[in-house]
């Protein structure tokens, strides 16, 4: 609760007893004090019970204090007693909806929070249940168990719910509030890949809003969650090149919205009082789907300027706002970015951004189970670029144990049949790793690279297209068609000097000095060799500066919470040999 006021402490035709407004002040007082004085605040809400209010004020003061001790204390027990008699107290009296619906809201928060989700779910269903002639809360309680399923992967449970609720808010008259459930049905149908329901579903919202004639900020937040919904279904789907439109209207509308004022008028309709994000949230979301699109594009300067702009925003707003959207927000870029950083060669600096990961998942147990799977797979990544592959194996194997998202686990298993062929010794459980990611391979790997070439070229997937120019070119080298491999080669290095991708040009310069000594050519692969060993110079000092953080120690950490303190190492072990 945002201030611990007297409204609809007693009936309409009564004015509140002056003992219980004195209590109440003092409380607030205490409560908004600088730092706040919680103790104090309790004592007088506490007090309020000495004098045997009537029970409007007896539920009423429950509520305050329950929310107090739940937001400011980790007194749970006495906050889940107050809340507990609010609940009860308040369902008993007529016209005070107010505070029954925000005593079930906020204990069934309080019972999430403390993984009692059985009890939660019962208190929503009920307060739904007669909240029917309230169409505020009985938008917002909706939402709120449609939001307690998701979390639990119920996902069509949660469907469900947005379904009733979109089509109530139609019979109340907001169109604004049927696209906010409609958009958010159709984010979990994303979710759960059932696209054939998602299409007409977007096209139907797209129509609705573009029709709509109601409050500017409204109707462009709405856009904004549309367009958010097709950019990362374009992005799912790696159509890097098709999205970019999409992404334009995106960037235009947050423009649009950062230029209206938000003293709008509130609207009429009390089924309209919601607000999908704050506008200062939407602009980091739109920064994160630009350094999505960055990245699989293989545009990664670009990726780390719109990074660095979202994580500065974030910093502004978490100092104002501990909202855990904020957190979840920092993770996926941070996340993002340390992938850029291994492909660009600075893997000191992605160990450092990954224990920063480590630090905001151990601040918060929901933010750590949904990104423990893909913080494993970041160190496995980093453990593959310092080549130490016993860690990466036991990292990704992790990693599986903790998804059962298809695409990552798909991510997972593609870069641990990277370990083993490095390793060269692990024929079997490669052989058996491949069975599982692609059970019909029956054409040859040269149309295979072919046909990777062709859609990553038509998606503009720069990165896809680097590698796959290179491998090929590779191919066509032992081959012993050096023009062939000459054509690959060339434009591959250029590609991968844009990104910029190290790997690729040191694989790239690797073969364009082999390839120019086999044709005599002895300038040109003099040339190459120099390049080489710039990037390996480069490769490794970064390589010497990585091993020796203390975060190095991250590697050896495959179970349970990141570990806290992290010793500091004497110097790399492990061979550059691989990666030269």
């Amino acid at each position: 609760m945002s201030t611990l006021s007297a409204t609809s402490a007693g009936p309409s035709t009564e004015a509140p007893e002056p003992w219980y407004l004195a209590l109440l002040g003092f409380a607030e007082h205490f409560r908004t004090s600088s730092p706040p004085k919680i103790r104090l605040c309790v004592h007088c809400l506490q007090a309020v019970f000495q004098f045997k209010p009537p029970p409007r004020v007896e539920a009423r003061t429950h509520l305050q204090l329950g929310s107090v001790l739940y937001r400011h204390t980790k007194n749970s027990e006495l906050a889940q007693t107050h809340l507990e008699k609010a609940w009860f107290i308040s369902q008993q009296i007529s016209q005070f909806d107010d505070v029954k619906f925000e005593a079930a809201s906020i204990l069934s928060e309080f019972y999430c929070q403390q993984n009692l989700v059985d009890s939660a779910k019962p208190v929503l269903r009920k307060a739904i249940q007669i909240s029917q002639q309230t169409p505020y809360w009985h938008c917002r309680l909706l939402f709120q168990l449609a939001q307690l399923h998701a979390l639990e992967k119920d996902l069509v449970s949660a469907c469900d719910l947005l379904g009733v609720g979109a089509e109530y808010a139609r019979v109340m008259g907001s169109e604004y509030t049927r696209v906010l459930f409609l958009l958010s049905k159709g984010m979990l149908l994303l979710m759960e890949r059932k696209l054939s329901e998602v299409h007409p579903l977007l096209t139907l919202c797209g129509t609705i809003v573009e029709n709509w004639q109601g409050n500017p900020i409204q109707k462009e937040s709405l856009r904004v969650f549309f367009l958010v919904l097709h950019v990362t279904h374009y992005l799912d789907a790696g159509q890097v090149k098709s999205v970019k439109p999409c992404l334009k209207q995106l960037q235009q509308c947050i423009q649009t919205i950062s230029t209206l004022h938000d003293d709008e008028i509130l609207p009429t309709n009390p089924a309209a009082l919601f607000h999908w994000l704050p506008k200062e949230h939407m602009c980091v979301l739109v920064y994160l789907v630009t350094v999505m699109h960055s990245m699989q594009a293989g545009y990664l300067e670009k990726a780390q300027k719109y990074t660095d702009k979202a994580l500065m925003q974030l910093e502004k707003l978490k100092m104002l706002d501990n909202s855990p959207i904020l957190s979840m927000f920092q993770v996926i870029l941070l996340e993002h970015i340390i992938m850029c950083r291994l492909v660009t060669g600075h893997k000191a600096t992605a160990l450092q951004e990954i224990s920063q990961v480590c630090q905001l998942c151990q601040q918060s147990p929901r933010l750590f189970t949904n990104h423990a799977a893909q913080l494993h797979t970041l160190l496995g990544l980093y453990c593959i670029s310092v080549n130490c592959m016993d860690n990466a194996e036991a990292q990704f194997t992790a990693a599986l144990q903790m998804t059962t998202h298809q695409e990552l686990w798909t991510f997972i298993v593609t870069n641990l049949a990277s370990v083993y062929i490095r390793e060269g010794n692990r024929h079997q459980e490669l052989y058996s790793l491949l069975e599982r990611i692609n059970p019909d391979h029956n054409f040859p790997v040269r149309r295979f690279l072919r046909e990777t070439l062709k859609m990553s070229n038509a998606e503009d997937l720069n990165r896809l297209t680097a590698c796959s120019l290179v491998l090929l070119g590779h191919i066509f080298f032992v081959l012993g068609n050096h023009r062939e491999s000459n054509n690959m080669v060339v434009p591959a290095m250029q590609l991968a000097s844009k990104i910029p991708d190290m790997s690729v040009q040191l694989w790239s310069s690797a073969l364009l000095k082999d390839l120019n000594k086999a044709c005599g050519n002895t300038m040109d692969a003099h040339e190459a060799a120099q390049m080489h060993q710039n990037f390996s110079q480069q490769l490794l000092q970064d390589h010497i500066a990585a091993c020796s953080l203390p975060e190095h120690n991250l590697i050896s950490w495959t179970d349970g919470l990141p570990p806290v303190q992290l010793q500091p190492q004497n110097g790399p072990t492990t061979s550059l040999a691989s990666l030269l």
